[in-house]
């Protein structure tokens, strides 16, 4: 009040200097939840006389003595215009209140941002969207950065993989299983999209106070409940339900939310026929209270209960050309049993010493204790099939080239335990807006690692040694450490002056682990610049040092071994963007592009074994991603946005120590014996595991223009093959290329009750909205390549790379339940 009272008090004194044709606008602008909004566009129609909200969403305006309209106007959300005539000298006081764009799709608003490669989603109804609705956020990702699983969570962003992304939930950041290595076994998603109000995701670039890896920031705001609600959805796949409220007095808010996925009727068009039990069960709680005006306190807490129970039976698979087509069949014995259970807790109070002084405490643990145990017997038979129309044994194998035994055996056991403990800070000033943070992590791993394969052909184990009896692969290793790590911020997001529409947000970060005494200090920039064009246009520009320290995944090697000393992996990121917004037809569209150079090194050199990532434990590779995306985001059925993303990119590594030994014998005459030359070969730079080069992502969604409450909404992917070689620990023979990733899902809603529709119907007024969706998965039935088994062939010692295919078509149903 005493801020506000001394800006009306200068504001009048400044009133009576100015001249006898002005009068002064003042006020604030806020959002629906009462947040202060910047640069806000404050403009009088018909003339050039204007000016922008501050970061407090503050303005002031001299305005002409005359009968006047004030345009406010901010791209995202409506326009609103008020008319009013303010007489010689007087001074006014206006505030408003902005609402979101109404012309926004329903699932999903793509708003404005000022940071440069960020994506702002606001997930209202993920849950009508086709695809797995317990992996809604990720589903939505996957559309702007490409897949080529769909049976994951997991997303790989500009040549980085899962391991490279951040994501937080109200400030503490989220962990993962780590065992998992196929989307089989994959539970849920951490984050619970009927809890979610908003999503930020950075694909790059993005700002000091975010923490140390080298790809993306997922950040996730959980909801502020202002009324008694809740949502159940049922559906083929699994239930959830969530709950929320907030106390009569008005301090106490709180979510819950529960969650049973079963993947047993996905997994039933998998080309491994057996029986399959995964269950997977998550529960989350979010509870705020409010004890002042200035202080509340807040607790998250979740609990991951995954269960993956397999016993195959049956496999077949073919593959080949027209004239040379193959078929390999394997008949199992044994079977799988995975548990991972995850356990987090976080706390966090705030308190606001003032308007422009905010200071927060966190606390948070995580824990995970997996088990992976596993002993399969397969007996395959690889033939080659009759290719003759004209012959009765079409398509049928005619004869045998390739039989023997795969036999997998694991034991691998995981407990990880991470404490963190962290201050945030931020002070807001009239043109500056600065934030802090410290962090200090304490992690501890208990690793046990047992696993092997033997193969038998001919009823010789392969490789074949006189003497002794040799495994193909056999990882045994335990270790037990732990190490704390440090780490901090500080950065200011500031503006020149209100009419120049350049904003810039410098920062750096510092991390220290005792792991292996590194001592990190990564700077970072942005900036955005609105030129005063009558076209809508921002430029943007960021960059900076991005420095991953290792975690478990990235020390552990292809053997098992821990490498306790192995350095952060380290990238320079350049990024470029503009974005437009225009309207068509009167419809509201954006169009961004952005292009990008990431230079990596110290990097750590990996593999992927289905969705695991296994690394090489070294810091032995030097590499560079580079490419470009573009976005369109509109309203092509009025009322409902769909968007598509284009995006190409090239990454590749040069491994220091990788090199290829070549063997040449030149024969002489006799009696001149004859000679061998060896040459070491260099392979130079190859595709990273991620070397996606172009990928096309779209969402589309139409009505029946009668009956608005009957949708449609299709998912479209498109991506190229990723690299991939054979099993030989030799990164630069892994070239080749899996097929092209494509792949169509659809689903049609329908409201079958809105609430709002029966407001004398007692029964029927508690429900908001009831939906009823059909969606079908894999439309084109489309037999997408996820990788490949190495099978030898009996008589000549040639390997046949088989195909390992993901889902096929599937249909879906799923009951929404909002009240």
């Amino acid at each position: 009040m005493l801020r506000q009272t001394l800006v009306f008090f200068l504001v009048v004194l400044s009133s009576l200097a100015a001249s006898a044709q002005n009068g002064y606008l003042v006020g604030t602008v806020k959002d629906e939840k009462g947040r202060p909004m910047e640069i806000v566009t404050i403009a009088v129609k018909g003339s050039a006389i204007g000016t922008v909200s501050n970061v407090q969403g503050e303005y002031s305006l001299s305005v002409p003595t005359v009968n006047i309209t004030v345009v406010y106007s901010l791209v995202g959300y409506k326009k609103q215009e008020e008319t009013l005539q303010l007489k010689e000298g007087e001074v006014k006081r206006l505030d408003i209140v902005l609402k979101k764009e109404a012309t926004t799709l329903e699932g999903v608003t793509v708003t404005d941002t000022k940071d440069p490669g960020v994506i702002k989603l606001d997930v209202k109804k993920t849950a009508l969207l086709p695809g797995d609705p317990f992996s809604g956020i990720e589903s939505l990702i996957k559309t702007f950065v490409g897949t080529n699983n769909e049976l994951t969570s997991q997303y790989n962003v500009r040549g980085g993989n899962y391991d490279e992304n951040l994501v937080y939930v109200n400030d503490f950041e989220i962990y993962r299983p780590f065992l998992t290595r196929s989307g089989q076994q994959e539970g849920m998603s951490f984050i619970n999209a009927d809890l979610v109000s908003g999503v930020n995701f950075s694909v790059g670039g993005f700002q000091a106070k975010y923490g140390d890896k080298m790809s993306s920031v997922l950040d996730v705001d959980y909801k502020r409940p202002k009324k008694f609600g809740g949502r159940i959805l049922a559906s083929m796949l699994g239930v959830s339900a969530s709950l929320e409220g907030i106390s009569k007095n008005e301090k106490l808010t709180y979510l819950i939310g529960v969650r049973q996925k079963s993947n047993q009727y996905l997994l039933k068009s998998q080309p491994t026929k057996g029986v399959y039990n995964p269950s997977f069960t998550d529960l989350q709680a979010l509870i705020n209270y409010k004890f002042s005006p200035k202080w509340e306190s807040e607790i998250l807490a979740n609990y991951a209960r995954n269960r993956f129970q397999f016993f195959p039976e049956e496999a077949t698979s073919s593959f080949g050309l027209i004239n040379r087509a193959l078929q390999l069949r394997v008949i199992y014995e044994g079977g799988e049993i995975d548990q991972f259970d995850s356990r987090f807790g976080g706390w966090s109070t705030t308190y606001h010493a003032s308007e422009k002084l905010k200071l927060k405490l966190l606390a948070s643990g995580f824990q995970t204790n997996e088990r992976e145990t596993y002993d399969i017997f397969g007996e395959y038979l690889l033939g080659e099939l009759e290719t003759d129309l004209g012959k009765e044994d079409f398509g049928q194998v005619k004869y045998a080239i390739g039989t023997g035994v795969i036999h997998t055996y694991a034991r691998n056991y995981l407990k990880v335990n991470v404490g963190n403990l962290a201050h945030r800070g931020s002070y807001a000033g009239n043109l500056h807006f600065v934030q802090w943070g410290l962090d200090a992590n304490i992690t501890d791993i208990t690793d046990k690692l047992h696993e092997w394969e033997r193969r038998d052909s001919a009823r010789f184990t392969q490789p074949y040694m006189e003497d002794k009896l040799e495994l193909t692969r056999v990882y045994n290793s335990a270790s037990t450490f732990n190490y704390m790590r440090y780490a901090g911020f500080i950065q200011d997001n500031f503006r020149f002056n209100d009419s120049l529409g350049l904003t810039v947000s410098l920062g750096v970060r510092f991390n220290y682990s005792t792991l292996n005494n590194e001592f990190l200090i990564s700077p970072r920039a942005q900036v955005s610049y609105k030129p005063k064009w009558e076209k809508d246009i921002i430029f943007k520009l960021a960059g900076g040092l991005y420095q991953q320290p290792p975690f478990y995944r990235e020390m552990r090697d292809l053997d098992g071994n821990v490498n306790k000393n192995l350095k952060a992996q380290k990238s320079f990121h350049t990024v470029l963007g503009t974005e437009y917004n225009f309207k068509t037809a009167n419809r509201p569209f954006k169009f961004t592009t952005e292009i990008y150079y990431k230079g990596l090194w110290d990097i750590v050199p990996y593999e992927y074994d289905n969705v695991r990532i296994r690394y090489f434990g070294q810091n032995n590779a030097v590499g560079y991603a580079y490419g470009g995306e573009l976005r369109l985001y509109g309203d092509i059925v009025k009322d409902a946005t769909s968007w598509v993303s284009v995006g190409v990119l090239k990454t590749a590594e040069d491994v220091t120590n990788d090199y290829i030994v070549k063997t040449t014998t030149t024969e002489s005459e006799p009696p001149a014996p004859s000679i061998t030359t060896i040459d070491t070969i260099k392979p130079g730079y190859i595709p990273r595991p991620t070397d996606q080069r172009f990928m096309v992502g779209m969402y589309f969604e139409d009505y029946f223009p009668k009956w608005k409450n009957y949708k449609m909404h299709l998912n479209l992917m498109y991506a190229t093959g990723l690299p991939f070689g054979p099993p030989d620990k030799a990164r630069y023979g892994d070239t080749l290329r899996l097929p092209d990733y494509k792949r169509v899902d659809i689903g049609f809603s329908a409201l079958l009750l809105n609430g709002a529709k029966h407001p004398n119907k007692k029964a029927l007024r508690s429900f908001e909205n009831i939906w009823l969706s059909a969606e079908v998965f894999n439309l084109l039935g489309i037999q997408n390549t996820l990788s490949y088994s190495w099978i030898q062939d009996m008589t000549t010692n040639q390997t046949y790379a088989v195909p390992n295919r993901l889902t096929s078509r599937l249909i879906n149903v799923k009951l929404v339940v909002d009240f």
